[in-house]
Formats: structure tokens, sequence, C-alpha cells
């Protein structure tokens, strides 16, 4: 990253920081605002934005910042800026409109909200930087696509898994592997956890029931997975995956039919229970007798399958790096190649009633199982990022996957617009 650094320090060193904006003041948004405030100085966060103004003055206040203003409209915003201090606001459109903005750092962690707020960061002509894989998963094809059309980056971001496994692709490619297989290590996976089971430890660590619920039932990481594959042009080779519980990563080559996943073009998966519980990591062949050779003697196998990976990951002390690839090079750390290649969907987590309204991500309802989009979309399965609000229309069995066609969805929701709009351009 010593080109990213130089070209921050010339920025720094000209008295021109990048200027970004931070919509989301939760725990991503507020520990974002931290690490950018108090230590890239080569950015500058000019206003921290949230639909609730006392969350807003709380991350910034979280960030060591007491002399911070509440502004409400562009004139305010732009007065702020050019006196270089900070602001915090819940109106979200005096950022799309203020041209000296060079980024927004979507955070919010809400698909319908992250989508819409993305969409119009897009369409106002800033980077966007999305650390908001529940919407990026669900809509950032059609994202992608307007920011195509826009020419800006839109881009998940360094630091968290998709970006680390991406990261990693480019690098075995770069070095002549093909890669076969990208995936996250997980420390623990139960699909019928709830945020019942997961309350004494998310309160024991102030963390959010349903956040630590959607880490352990397989939602976030298949949330994760499909921004890789989506990024990637990786598939799956099964529903669901094959995440073999393993205790060292070393046995992850023979834990998998790499044959057949690369005679498919490649995969994403996970293992989980390794003594390596977090990161994420790229199997990759090559089967020149010289490359092999050269491999065996630095240790890292017989070949010709071979594992890199990342033993940690750390996504809002990377974030910067994000925004500076983007800023500076027009670089995105991982971004859909165009269409979807694959979906996350919605399954029951028990027996489910005629009448129930699903409690989306995290919740005691349903967990979530990443298919083929190819599959996902002809049989019009309910993504997991839009299953929050639905109304059952009949009886659903535990563990089976809902459609549409089994719900009724809330109404006027910008993600179910992106959604379609996605649909009707890919598929």
């Amino acid at each position: 990253m010593l080109i990213v650094d130089t070209a921050l320090q010339k920025r720094l060193d000209e008295n021109n920081p990048i200027k970004v904006a931070i919509i989301g003041a939760g725990y991503s948004g507020r520990n974002i605002a931290y690490q950018i405030i108090n230590f890239v100085p080569a950015i500058q966060v000019v206003a921290i934005a949230n639909r609730t103004l006392a969350n807003a003055r709380s991350a910034m206040e979280f960030a060591g910042i007491d002399d911070y203003q509440v502004v409400s409209n562009g004139g305010q915003l732009q007065k702020s800026i050019k006196e270089k201090k900070f602001a915090v606001t819940d109106n979200m459109q005096i950022l799309f409109e203020n041209e000296e903005i060079e980024a927004i750092i979507e955070a919010s962690g809400i698909v319908d909200f992250g989508g819409e707020m993305a969409f119009k960061s897009i369409q106002s002509g800033k980077h966007t930087v999305v650390m908001n894989c529940e919407m990026d998963a669900t809509v950032g094809p059609v994202l992608k696509h307007y920011a195509d059309k826009q020419g800006v980056i839109y881009t998940n971001t360094d630091g968290d898994e998709p970006g680390v496994a991406m990261n990693l692709f480019r690098f075995v490619k770069t070095i002549g592997f093909t890669p076969v297989m990208a995936g996250n290590l997980k420390g623990f996976y139960n699909r019928y956890r709830t945020p019942e089971t997961q309350r004494a430890f998310a309160l024991e660590h102030d963390k959010d029931p349903r956040m630590m619920t959607s880490f352990v039932d397989g939602t976030k990481l298949s949330m994760e997975l499909s921004v890789i594959a989506n990024g990637t042009g990786f598939g799956v080779n099964k529903r669901g995956m094959h995440g073999p519980n393993i205790p060292d990563i070393k046995e992850l080559l023979t834990s998998f039919p790499l044959d057949e996943i690369k005679g498919k073009g490649g995969a994403v998966d996970f293992i989980w229970g390794a003594v390596q519980n977090t990161g994420a990591f790229v199997v990759c062949h090559n089967d020149a007798p010289v490359k092999m050779d050269y491999m065996k003697y630095l240790k890292m196998g017989d070949g010709p399958y071979y594992v890199f990976y990342t033993p940690f990951h750390l996504p809002h002390q990377e974030i910067p790096i994000t925004v500076a690839r983007a800023v500076l090079f027009n670089d995105a750390a991982i971004t859909p190649k165009g269409k979807p290649y694959t979906d996350v969907l919605t399954i029951a987590k028990r027996d489910l009633k005629a009448g129930e309204t699903l409690d989306g991500i995290g919740g005691y309802t349903c967990f979530s199982l990443i298919e083929n989009a190819d599959v996902s979309y002809q049989g019009n399965f309910l993504p997991m990022g839009l299953s929050e609000g639905c109304v059952l229309k009949h009886d659903i069995s535990k563990d089976t996957a809902i459609t549409y066609d089994d719900v009724q969805l809330p109404k006027e929701r910008f993600a179910d617009r992106l959604r379609a709009e996605q649909k009707q351009l890919f598929f």
C-alpha cells in the first residue's frame, strides 16, 4: 500500500485532504469516524449524518470532537467546510449537493435505507464506499451499473472479509496462479441461533443481539461471500456451500472437491472451527513443474493447489485505504463484475405460520443460505436482505426457502425498486 500512503501524503502536503462524509452513526460509522479523524489527517470527515441527530452527535463525540456544528442546510455545511470544522446533520441531501465532498461512506448496515443513500450518492457523482454487505449482496450489481454510468467508483471496503479476499485474489493472479476458491474463516456456525441465545454474549461485549445472531447463523457470512462471488465471478458449488468444520487451515485443501470446483469456474465457500478463525482465504492452482518445485521448496505444499490466507480483518482501520483507492486512483477494493453471480436466500429458521411477519437479518424467523443467482432469480426466491417486514401468505416449514410468491411485501421500499431494476437488467 506504499503508493496509497505516498498519494495521501501528497494531498496532506498540499493542504488538500480528501473530503468525505459518513452516513450512519452506529458501531461502524462511529468507529470509522474515530479512525479517520484521529489517525488519517490526509482525509477530512466533513460531516457525520444520521436519521437520528443525537446518534450523529454521539459518533462525533466518540471520535473526540466536541467542537462541531449542527447543520441543516447546504449553506451551513459549506461554511463549516470552509472553516475546516466538523459537522453533524440529519439532512443527507446536503451531502449529495455539496461539490467539495469527494466520497461518501455508507455505513448504516440497513438494506433499504443504505441502498437509497448509495444510489443518491452515486447519482450526485460521488465515489461511494459501502460498509454494508447486507445491502451490497442484495442490490450491489445494479448500483455498480449506475456508478459506471456516472463515472464514479462503487466499492465495498478493504479490511472487511470481502475486501481481504479480493486483495488475495488479485495477488495470486498477479504472481501467476489461477484462483479457484475464495472465502471466510469462521470461529462458530449454527443456523438456528437467535437473539435470545446470543443475548448474554452480546451484552457482555456491548453489541446488538441481532447483530451477533447474524454473525453465527450464517446470514452475515452468506452476505459477505455473495459480495466476494459478485466481485470475482465465482458461484457456489452447492446451495449453502460445503463449510467444513476443520481444526486447522492446513486441512483446507483436502476438505473440498477442488477439481470439481475448478471445473465449474471457481466458487466461494468457508471453513469454521479452525484455530485460524478470522480473516479470509483464497485457494489457487498452478501445475507448472518449475512453479510446483519452487512452492514446495518454500514450504507452500506439494501443489497443484495452494492456499493463501490473511488471519485477520480490520474493517474500520483499513477503510481510509478504500477511500484513497477510489478518489486518487479510480480503483475499487471490491465491486460487482457485472451481473449477480450469487444470491442470498431467506430460509425458515423454524415452522412459520400464515400471517407471521418475517423479522429479517439476525432474527428469530429465518436464516440465509447462498445460492447461484440464476437459480435464485429463476426460482423467484426472496432475498434475505428484503425479508424484514414481509408477511407470510401461508405456512412455511422449517428449512424451506421462501419465495416472493409466499409473502406480501411492505409498501414503497426503495430497495424493492432497485431489486426489480437489477432483475430486469441482468435476468
